[in-house]
C-alpha cells in the first residue's frame, strides 16, 4: 500500500455534496483506502474562463493500485459526476488531480506525479496543509513552506466538512 493525496474540486452543481459523493464513491473501490478529508475551502478559479467560485478539498489515503490504475479510477469516478472535458481548465462538475502517490515520480504524457502545478497551487496547498500540516511535496519540499510563497487570498474555508466512510 503507498499513500497518496487527491485533490477534489467543483463549481457546477451542488458541489459540496458531489465532493463528498467523489469521496464515498472511491471509498468504494477496492484498492483504495481514504484515511482523512480536509474541510472544504471556496476558491477563485484560476486560469479557463470566467466561472463561479469552485468549493475544494484533498483527501489523503493508501492504495494497491498502480499509477494508471488510480488515474483510471478517479477519472471513472469523474464520469460518474457528469464530468465533461470540453474547456480546458473550465468549469466543471468534479476534477480529481492525484497530487501525489508516496515518493513516486511519473513523467509520461498522460500522467505526470507529482502533479506538475501542485507546489505553485493555493487551493491545493490549503485544503493539504489542513489535513496533514507536515506534509512534503516529493521534488518541492514542505507543504508548509510552499504554502508561505503562494497568495492564498482567494482560498476560505467553508463550514462545510466532508466525512472520511470508515470500514467496519
Amino acid at each position: 500500500m503507498r499513500e497518496f493525496v487527491l485533490g477534489l474540486g467543483s463549481n457546477l452543481g451542488d458541489s459540496t455534496r458531489i465532493l463528498q459523493g467523489a469521496v464515498d464513491d472511491l471509498s468504494g473501490i477496492e484498492g483504495i483506502d481514504i484515511t482523512e478529508a480536509s474541510a472544504v475551502f471556496e476558491t477563485e478559479p484560476v486560469g479557463g474562463p470566467e466561472q463561479p467560485m469552485f468549493m475544494n478539498a484533498v483527501v489523503t489515503g493508501r492504495t494497491s493500485l498502480l499509477e494508471h490504475e488510480l488515474l483510471s479510477t478517479t477519472q471513472g469516478v469523474e464520469e460518474h459526476w457528469h464530468r465533461t472535458r470540453e474547456v480546458r481548465w473550465g468549469p466543471r462538475t468534479l476534477d480529481i488531480d492525484i497530487i501525489a502517490m508516496g515518493d513516486t515520480i511519473v513523467d509520461e504524457p498522460d500522467l505526470v506525479i507529482p502533479h506538475p502545478r501542485a507546489h505553485e497551487r493555493a487551493f491545493v496547498l490549503v485544503p493539504w496543509h489542513d489535513v496533514d500540516p507536515d506534509a512534503s511535496l516529493v521534488g518541492h519540499g514542505s507543504v508548509a513552506l510552499l504554502l508561505a510563497t503562494v497568495d492564498a487570498s482567494g482560498v476560505r474555508r467553508t463550514d462545510a466538512v466532508i466525512s472520511v466512510p470508515r470500514a467496519d
